[in-house]
């Protein structure tokens, strides 16, 4: 089973959307989501904001910040996860921007990426990734990453509800 697979599956038993934004991988996660199955019962859809304004006005990604860092950092990152899971109504919101080469990009270097999370209850969750290989190799692995980073937060928030309901803390 894929990661995409899990992901959905998981979500559909939670009764969970989720939505996409994405620079870097250029629509490649909303890809690999829709290959599966009955995605439609939790993809709600996804935003490729491949340029850098386009973060700030779609993503509500804060514009000082993109002006001063550009569009590959950690806060850009979690800002474009909370900003589609808000745009378009989701649960959880995922999110990939980084530097698949060939060259640097505001300062990068090539195959810095960073992934995030976002969902309910405040959960936001970032990943740095130094990634090696060619431009398809680096975004191929930010996919994954974006999917495994998602899966991982799904199964924390699982444990977090189960040990709610037993009454612990």
């Amino acid at each position: 089973m894929t990661a995409a697979a899990r992901v959905l599956g998981r979500l559909a038993e939670r009764g969970e959307t989720l939505a996409v934004a994405e620079s870097l991988t250029g629509g490649l996660v909303a890809a690999e989501l829709t290959c599966v199955p009955g995605a439609s019962r939790s993809f709600r859809g996804s935003v490729t904001a491949y340029a850098t304004a386009l973060k700030g006005e779609i993503l509500g990604v804060d514009g000082a910040l993109l002006a001063e860092r550009g569009a590959v950092d950690p806060e850009v990152a979690r800002q474009m996860a909370a900003g589609v899971r808000g745009t378009l109504g989701a649960d959880w919101g995922i999110s990939t921007t980084g530097v698949a080469g060939p060259e640097p990009q505001d300062g990068q270097p090539v195959g810095t990426v960073y992934v995030a999370v976002a969902g309910p209850c405040g959960v936001e969750k970032i990943s740095a990734l130094r990634l090696n290989g060619s431009r398809a190799d680096i975004r191929r692995e930010s996919v994954r990453s974006a999917l495994d980073l998602l899966l991982s937060e799904l199964r924390e928030n699982a444990r977090a509800q189960d040990t709610e309901q037993i009454g612990g803390n």
